[in-house]
């Protein structure tokens, strides 16, 4: 803003709040002065300039449009953000006009309201009386929290005083008849938004443990139905709302979800190491709010949807739930004869009891058991061993027992291994937990399965375990695997239990991995698959039950149907060949798909089937026996956004038949008389797919600037053809939309056959693996490795 003799406007607002939101090079006084700063401004810096920014330019510009003083009886207040003074970049202005009723009131809210809108401020605004906007506040939830922050900016004074007065004294004594009202809005809130401590991308401001459940603990606690939050919930906000600052400065615009990329120039900004520091201290942070947001609403009896009586409420009941654990109204607590410190299973027994019955643990007996339970002495009784697996079998009710012992460090007095992945982000795009809630996760999701097991207790504390050795340097599954052996010698299992729980670690992608990116009706895989498991079934069906839980706790589409039924196929051919019977050969063509080739044979002419049976397509086509085929079809499908899984290439009747299966990536399947066109065009040569994918390459992004460096890994043995001699080339790569079109030429260029191929997608990642006999000239799989490395950049 500059200063004059007329007033500032409102694009001399949003010129200063731009010069504030530079690069830290400049700084503006309230008057509007830009200063050379010289460094950028710290976050909470920030937030108080932009507030003084914006109150200099209302208080100016409601002098303007005449609100007037004291006695006047109009008031300019400030509520949100800028009502509590934390103001963050490109935040809405929420204002509200307070009257007494004088008719001039809409004259004075234009001339406040209309400069802001024509220079794109954001605005959520209101012009009431006192009574209107009490009234309202009665009616809205979000209202009445919104004017407890209510702050004077200009007019009479004494008009904000009455209204802010009345609206914290109406929701002091009004609090207790809305409680039901707000756990509602809570919950629906955190539905939609997630969760801060254990997203990869969580919401700051919406998701459970962020910024808006801090309001929602100032309001209960302003209505002193709480005590006001403790130390480590005011550094939580300090973090959230500091990690908020930078996101929405970095943005350039209102943005509240903190995604991975942004993540180390924020971390250099609030002087942490890298993007992984800063997603652990916001886990923490989460995962405190969380923690007392919890207990809040538990200690007001919001969550159980019962009134507080204050005296006039009797007494809970106390119901015996196990020895020295007791049900005392809705929490679990110890019994008044338990003793911790000398009942080493009482931990376990309090949390199998709290995750069986879905009560959370009292405060109370959460910090009688922090200061004295003893960690169970090595090897565990086989009681404190069941108990601990009946607490894994308790489902959803596992995510907050876990939550509130590891809050208070029991957890890890059961499982000190766990600090290594506490609060740990993953490395991989696919998933969208923490590593530690994502082996909770998993467990749940493995309590569902436990009848297709013979083992269910193996089932659940391996899917406990099966991430525990991430986190360091090295291959995590054999890390894991070794973290496995100390932890199941610890809990007592025998030593064959722990060679299982062990291999069951070491071992637990081999099958969705062998699926996906092999071929399952090859003999060869299925009998490497058997050799790795030593030949054992129950081995291979814990890891079938363990591939589902953990695909289904990554992240969505991660468990397709498409995968479960390669994963179920490789386990009926392993079980098989462990019992010796005779594997089942491929499955040939379907009659449909031999008389297509057949015609093609006969007239020389491309043609193709389209099968939606089943939730995968099944697309052939059929064309003269030349190369090509693999790489055209894979164009085609790829411009008509269809997502191929799976593609094998046989000759019949002198024809060539690629048979591919397939999923749209958006939508419904496309026009099968479309995809014929092109598939024509494609085969005469007057389609230029490389062209055309580019564009649609293009359309939804392009390729990302970013990507790791694609990778080769050969494999030798693994996919034979009649004499042994087949190769699988493995690519890893980041996904794009003509990606399996690209490679596929280049290995056409290079004379290469391909008998089949499998293309897994895993978030924004491809591992793609092609099965071929190779060439005999020397030096061919350097060429071949060169030429597939350039095509997937």
């Amino acid at each position: 803003m500059t200063t004059g003799e007329s007033s500032p406007t409102a694009a001399d607002l949003v010129l200063a709040r731009d010069r504030l939101l530079g690069q830290g090079a400049r700084s503006a006084s309230p008057s509007g002065q830009s200063t050379q700063s010289g460094h950028r401004l710290a976050p909470d810096t920030l937030r108080e300039a932009l507030t003084d920014l914006h109150e200099f330019w209302l208080t100016a510009a409601a002098a303007q449009a005449g609100v007037g003083g004291r006695g006047g009886g109009v008031a300019l207040l400030a509520v949100g953000g800028l009502g509590r003074r934390e103001l963050v970049p490109y935040s809405d202005l929420d204002l509200v006009l307070v009257h007494d009723g004088r008719k001039a009131v809409d004259t004075i809210a234009e001339r406040l309201w209309y400069p802001l809108w024509n220079s794109g401020v954001g605005l959520d605004h209101s012009v009431r009386t006192v009574g209107e906007a009490l009234d309202v506040a009665k009616a809205d939830l979000r209202t009445a929290l919104g004017l407890l922050d209510a702050r004077h900016l200009a007019g009479d004074a004494e008009v904000t005083v009455r209204l802010a007065t009345s609206a914290r004294e109406q929701w002091r004594t009004g609090v207790r008849n809305r409680l039901g009202e707000l756990i509602e809005s809570v919950k629906q809130r955190w539905r939609r938004a997630g969760e801060v401590a254990h997203w990869v991308e969580p919401d700051l401001k919406y998701g459970r443990g962020g910024l808006r459940d801090l309001g929602i603990l100032d309001a209960l606690s302003l209505a002193q139905l709480i005590d006001r939050p403790g130390p480590d919930v005011v550094a939580a906000h300090t973090l959230l709302l500091d990690t908020r600052t930078e996101l929405r400065r970095i943005a350039g615009r209102p943005r509240d979800i903190l995604q991975p990329q942004d993540g180390d120039e924020i971390a250099a900004a609030l002087g942490l190491a890298d993007r992984f520091a800063l997603a652990r201290a916001l886990s923490g942070a989460g995962r405190s709010v969380a923690y007392a947001m919890d207990v809040a609403l538990r200690s007001t009896g919001a969550a159980n949807g019962k009134r507080v009586l204050g005296l006039l409420r009797r007494g809970p009941d106390r119901r015996p739930l196990d020895e020295g654990v007791v049900l005392h109204g809705s929490e679990v607590a110890l019994a008044r004869d338990a003793d911790p410190g000398k009942d080493p299973g009482l931990l376990v027994r309090v949390a199998a009891a709290s995750g069986r019955t879905g009560h959370p643990i009292a405060p109370g007996a959460l910090s009688r058991l922090s200061d004295h339970a003893p960690e169970p002495r090595a090897p565990w009784p086989a009681e404190v061993r069941q108990d601990l697996v009946s607490l894994l079998g308790a489902g959803e009710g596992l995510t907050d027992v876990v939550e509130a012992l590891d809050r208070t460090g029991l957890w890890a007095r059961l499982f000190p291994e766990w600090g290594a992945v506490r609060d740990l982000p993953p490395r991989d795009a696919a998933h969208i937990w923490t590593v530690d809630r994502h082996l909770v996760q998993t467990t749940v999701n493995a309590s569902r399965l436990v009848t297709r097991v013979s083992r269910p207790d193996l089932l659940l504390i391996g899917a406990l375990l099966h991430d525990l050795g991430k986190g360091r340097d090295q291959d995590h599954s054999i890390v894991g695997a070794a973290l496995a052996t100390q932890v199941g010698a610890r809990l007592g299992l025998s030593k064959q239990d722990v060679d299982t729980l062990s291999a069951m670690v070491r071992h637990h992608l081999l099958l969705p991995h062998t699926a996906t990116r092999r071929d399952v009706e090859d003999e060869a895989t299925v009998l490497r698959v058997v050799d790795v498991l030593g030949g054992d079934p129950v081995l291979l069906e814990l890891l079938h039950a363990l591939a589902e839980a953990d695909s289904l706790a990554t992240g969505p589409g991660v468990w397709t149907d498409w995968k479960a039924a390669l994963t179920t196929d490789l386990v009926t051919r392993c079980r098989a060949a462990m019992a010796g019977e005779q594997l089942p050969g491929p499955i040939p063509l379907s009659v449909p798909q031999t008389e297509l080739a057949e015609a093609v044979n006969a007239t020389g002419k491309a043609d193709f089937l389209v099968d939606t049976s089943d939730n995968v397509a099944t697309i052939t086509l059929a064309a003269k026996n030349r190369p090509g085929v693999l790489s055209r079809a894979a164009g085609v499908l790829a411009l008509n956004l269809l997502e191929v899984h799976a593609a094998s290439l046989v000759t019949y009747a002198g024809a060539a038949v690629g048979v591919f299966s397939v999923t749209p990536r958006f939508g419904s399947m496309p026009d099968p008389a479309l995809l014929r066109e092109q598939f024509l065009r494609a085969e005469a040569g007057s389609l230029p797919l490389a062209d055309k994918l580019a564009a649609k390459e293009r359309d939804y992004g392009g390729r990302a600037e970013d990507a790791p460096d694609p990778r080769v890994l050969w494999f030798d043995h693994e996919a034979g053809d009649e004499d042994g001699a087949a190769v699988v080339l493995e690519l890893r790569a980041a996904d794009r939309i003509g990606l399996l079109h690209s490679v596929a030429s280049a290995l056409e260029r290079c004379g290469i056959d391909v008998l089949w191929a499998r293309v897994a997608t895993m978030g924004g990642s491809a591992v793609d693996s092609f099965s071929f006999v190779p060439g005999r000239a020397a030096g061919w799989r350097h060429v071949v490795e060169s030429a597939v490395l350039r095509a997937s950049k």
